[in-house]
Formats: structure tokens, sequence, C-alpha cells
């Protein structure tokens, strides 16, 4: 083996799964490094974990369940325990979602906890798709990649598929860079976020991604298993590998 061979061997020897594993504290919940643990931290990896097939201990997010108090804090919390409470699932179920981006996650985790979705929800997504085909996480606010993707993968848990999921893929396409890489929103540059929930959106809705997207967040892979935010930063590694780990295991929410 070359000495270029034996360097590539060596910056993949440590997995994003063990990355993510290295930084579970002792009580079972997830930090950045000099951080302390939390729920939503440790739901995101735990959700990636989950969809990597590896080992996710769930005890932190149980015994942490009153932290959750936002519609979307608890649909992570459903989203991440293995068999949700049922206590948990129904304080989801009562919480109000005025905005998209909680209303997407709602659906997306009472699908996967195998309750109902509100068809009013749904109708409320759809009624809120901008003409250029994307969504905001709240009513009035400009579209964005990761919040498109996250109402495809609720709309697709719904069922729903058709124009609304099309135009919604034609508007993430847009948001697809040179490098390979999507971007939040236009003129950001890539970063390795998007790029996953875009993978995740087309994923959902049975199309291909492409694989520039997938070499794109191959380039921002570190020698410590984490991935890097963008070619500029590598900030809150663990949140970004987190949110990767998904669509490199090539599943969309809900997981199965």
């Amino acid at each position: 083996m070359g000495v270029s061979a034996l360097v590539a061997a060596a910056t993949l020897a440590v997995s994003p799964q063990q990355f993510l594993l290295a930084h579970q504290a002792p009580g079972g919940g997830f930090a950045e490094t000099g951080g302390k643990p939390d729920a939503t931290l440790t739901a995101w990896a735990l959700l990636g974990l989950r969809a990597a097939g590896a080992p996710a201990d769930d005890t932190y997010m149980r015994a942490h369940e009153a932290d959750l108090q936002t519609p979307t804090e608890l649909a992570l919390g459903v989203l991440a325990e293995a068999r949700p409470a049922v206590e948990l699932v129904a304080r989801l179920e009562r919480a109000p979602t005025p905005g998209l981006n909680a209303t997407a996650w709602k659906l997306i985790a009472l699908a996967q906890a195998g309750r109902a979705v509100p068809r009013d929800r749904v109708r409320f997504l759809l009624a809120h798709q901008a003409k250029t085909g994307g969504w905001s996480w709240a009513v009035g606010v400009a579209p964005d990649s990761n919040d498109t993707a996250a109402v495809v993968e609720a709309l697709r848990a719904a069922h729903v598929g058709g124009p609304p999921i099309r135009r919604a893929l034609a508007f993430l396409r847009r948001r697809q860079n040179e490098d390979g890489g999507f971007e939040l929103a236009k003129g950001r540059g890539s970063d390795a976020q998007s790029t996953a929930w875009a993978i995740q959106a087309f994923l959902a809705a049975g199309a291909r991604p492409g694989p520039a997207a997938f070499r794109y967040l191959a380039r921002l892979r570190r020698a410590d298993g984490s991935y890097r935010y963008s070619a500029r930063f590598a900030t809150t590694p663990v949140w970004v590998t987190a949110q990767v780990l998904p669509a490199l295991a090539r599943r969309p929410f809900p997981l199965g």
C-alpha cells in the first residue's frame, strides 16, 4: 500500500459513529467538547446513531423529557427514543404548532410513533408552500433548504406526492452549488447540514440526490470521524456529524 493510500486509510480509521459515542457523557447525554450535555443535542446524536444502525442508549433522554418544552423539542424526543413514552407522545399531540418548522417535525414524529398524522396540519403545510416551491420555518419568512427538506419528509410521511413534492425538489436543486453541496439560502455557500437535509428530502421523495452531494460531504470528513460544517468552518462538530449520519446511511425521516 502506497503512502497516499495509507494516509487515506488512517483518515477513515475513526467512524462518525465512534466520534459521536466518544462525546457521550457517563449519564448518557451528548455534548460538544468542553460543553454540558443537553436534551436537544442528545436527541440529534441518538437519531444519527440510530439511522446508522449503531447502539443508541436513550436513558438520558428518558430522564430529561421534562426539559423538552417546544413542539420541535418534543418531536425530537419522540424521534430519538427507541420506544417513546406514551405521555411524551401525548404531549406532542397536544402541542399547538402555528409555525411551519414545528408542524413538519410534529408530523414526522407522530408518523414514526405510529400515530395518526393530523390532516389539518398537512393542509396547513401545503397552503404555505412558496411560489418558488420551498418552505420557511415560519409563515411570512423567506423559504430555505433546510425547512423545505423537513416539510418534504413530513408530507411524504403523510403520503403526499405529486406537484408539491416535485416543486420542492426543484427548489432544493436550485440551492445546489458547483461544489456539489447545498446551501441554506442563496448566496450563503454550501454546508454539511443543508446538504444532508437535501439528500434526505430527495430520498424521502424516491428521487436520486446525485453523487455530487455525497462527494461534497466526503470532502468535509475529518480524521477524528467528525464532519466540518463547511469548507471554511468546523463549528459544532457533534451536532453537524449527527445530522450528516442519516444522509450517509440514506435514511430519511421518519426512521423505519
